[in-house]
């Protein structure tokens, strides 16, 4: 959707639209342009123009951003008023432009009453709650209920209550399932939202991802999906080593899934096929399972050559504390080679006719002086090596006006997607290392969390676009790798400690999706966009359709792991 369009008639506005009127009483006609608070130093844009002595014009413009306005004088080049704000959808607003005591000024009125554009949200929002609340509240009391049970009946014969060696009652399993439950609703959360996202969000801007410099609900799922595969990696392959799997074994195991992965995403889930199938001219070479893939490569290997599996000894000693770490310092030497090599390529490498170690999106950005640098060194290198082979509507081809592809799954982003692979990895080997010693596990996740939660706010010094290093999920950039590292620890932690200490929640709905996510993710890729999943939208006035056939989709997709795991089907490689 524009951010401002020119229209001659009273237009019928969809969601996140506003009718704006000019009445221009000057005897000269007025010119007027807009710039949103998004976008970063950016070249004001023409809107409306409107004819002298009583004439008006009117606009559509979003509602999703703050809008900057300003009107000026054509023949003198001269700013008669400028203003900020936020306007709501479905909104009718005049501006009066006039003369006062000799001076030009502009006032405003309203004409109609907007709507509530977060109503439909908030309904959503309180039945989702509720929804929750059944699935943590209702299993709880059926097992407090289930206890209560087993001990009344123990009270009336004891012989049903003779206890094991441990101390337990022998009614009880010993044994506890070694699988990890809430790694498994932690990667079926972030895949649940992914598919939210990925058929629209319903409409809202914050379900959608950044138009460049920070941080939405849709910038959070990858990174989340990258670490747990890189936790995944170590409790796999640590469990394989301990029954003696051999090197070449795991080798041919991870060089096989990796292809797989390249390969579903290359032939599978690419760009709409309206060239015709398998057309060169709409193919793009990378992607997000391709990065899946290469990331997941790249880890297994250096779990596979320089993995551990015993634990540290418990000794009172600052070394043994951090062994977690010392003990895998070959994989902290190629991790730090690899993010040494990202941060010279990103501020050293020269980009024509660019500034050095330029992060900004161009077009009308910085004042539309790099309108031709997109991605500094990261665009320029994924444009050299793939051409038009790669994604041509980038987040920022809306609002920054670009005119050049980028690719948010490109060559540079990926190196720093195996460092949040490797995070991840870390909180496997806390795990691994720790073994049920809980207190150890959720502490070290806290400190990591921490850490790394910090040093984002130092590259980034807490804002969107400001600091050394701004927090960008396009680039992959350092701040965003370690942000997201710092979100990805407090939420296993946070779900480790209800699911898998307290047992306060069984992970419904989401560890049906989280066992089955390859299914889940190709085939909403491959099917979201027929029915049922998804229909024709009739009324595009408001968010209420669009929500909920988002939120039906998605609800469909968790439906079919549920099903699935039911017939115990999942979809391995």
């Amino acid at each position: 959707m524009s951010f401002g369009h020119h229209v001659r008639t009273g237009p019928a506005l969809k969601m996140d639209q506003a009718l704006l009127t000019f009445h221009n009483q000057l005897n000269e006609e007025v010119q007027v342009f807009y710039t949103t608070d998004f976008c970063y130093k950016c070249v004001y844009q023409h809107l409306v123009s409107v004819k002298p002595d009583n004439n008006n014009s009117s606009a559509t413009i979003s509602t999703r951003f703050t809008l900057t306005l300003q009107v000026q004088i054509q023949t003198r080049n001269h700013t008669l008023c400028r203003w900020s704000q936020t306007y709501e959808e479905s909104g009718h607003y005049s501006v009066w432009i006039q003369v006062v005591y000799t001076d030009a000024v502009c006032s405003f009125s309203l004409d109609k009453s907007p709507n509530n554009a977060h109503l439909p949200l908030l309904v959503v929002a309180f039945l989702l709650a509720i929804t929750a609340l059944l699935f943590v509240v209702v299993p709880y009391v059926y097992r407090r209920h289930c206890t209560k049970c087993k001990k009344a009946i123990c009270c009336q014969d004891p012989l049903d209550c003779v206890q094991n060696v441990d101390g337990e009652a022998a009614d009880q399993p010993v044994t506890k399932t070694s699988r990890l439950l809430s790694l498994d609703t932690f990667r079926g959360f972030a895949l649940t939202v992914m598919v939210f996202v990925n058929y629209g969000g319903g409409g809202y801007w914050f379900f959608q991802h950044a138009p460049w410099n920070g941080l939405t609900v849709a910038d959070l799922v990858m990174p989340w999906i990258v670490f747990i595969m890189g936790t995944s990696v170590v409790l796999a392959f640590s469990s394989m080593q301990r029954r003696g799997v051999s090197r070449l074994q795991l080798l041919r195991k991870l060089s096989w899934r990796t292809v797989v992965l390249m390969m579903l995403g290359f032939c599978f889930v690419n760009y709409s096929p309206r060239d015709g199938p398998l057309s060169w001219s709409w193919l793009r070479i990378p992607g997000v399972l391709q990065r899946l893939g290469f990331t997941y490569f790249l880890l297994s290997l250096l779990q596979t050559f320089w993995g551990r599996t015993e634990s540290p000894e418990r000794e009172h000693h600052w070394r043994t504390s951090a062994q977690d770490v010392f003990l895998f310092w070959p994989q902290w030497l190629v991790i730090i080679l690899l993010e040494t090599m990202w941060l010279c390529i990103t501020f050293l490498m020269p980009v024509p006719n660019c500034p050095t170690g330029y992060l900004g999106a161009g077009g009308i950005s910085d004042d539309g002086r790099y309108p031709n640098c997109t991605g500094g060194a990261a665009g320029f290198i994924d444009r050299w090596m793939f051409g038009d082979n790669m994604y041509r509507y980038p987040t920022c081809k809306e609002m920054y006006k670009t005119v050049q592809p980028f690719d948010p799954e490109g060559v540079l982003g990926t190196i720093n997607s195996v460092v949040m692979g490797f995070l991840g990895m870390q909180a496997g080997k806390i795990i691994v290392f720790y073994k049920r010693r809980n207190v150890h596990i959720l502490g070290r996740y806290l400190v990591w969390a921490a850490l790394l939660g910090i040093s984002a706010a130092v590259l980034c010094k807490c804002t969107r676009d400001g600091g050394f290093i701004p927090v960008n999920k396009n680039l992959w950039s350092l701040s965003y790798v370690l942000c997201m590292g710092c979100f990805s620890f407090l939420l296993l932690g946070g779900m480790y400690f209800i699911i898998d200490v307290k047992g306060w929640w069984s992970g419904q709905p989401f560890i049906n999706p989280g066992m089955n996510s390859i299914l889940v993710y190709v085939g909403h890729s491959l099917l979201g966009f027929y029915f049922p999943f998804s229909w024709e939208i009739r009324f595009q006035e408001s968010h209420w359709e669009l929500l909920l056939q988002n939120l039906w989709g998605t609800t469909l997709w968790v439906l079919i792991a549920y099903l699935l795991y039911r017939k115990r089907f999942f979809l391995k490689i």
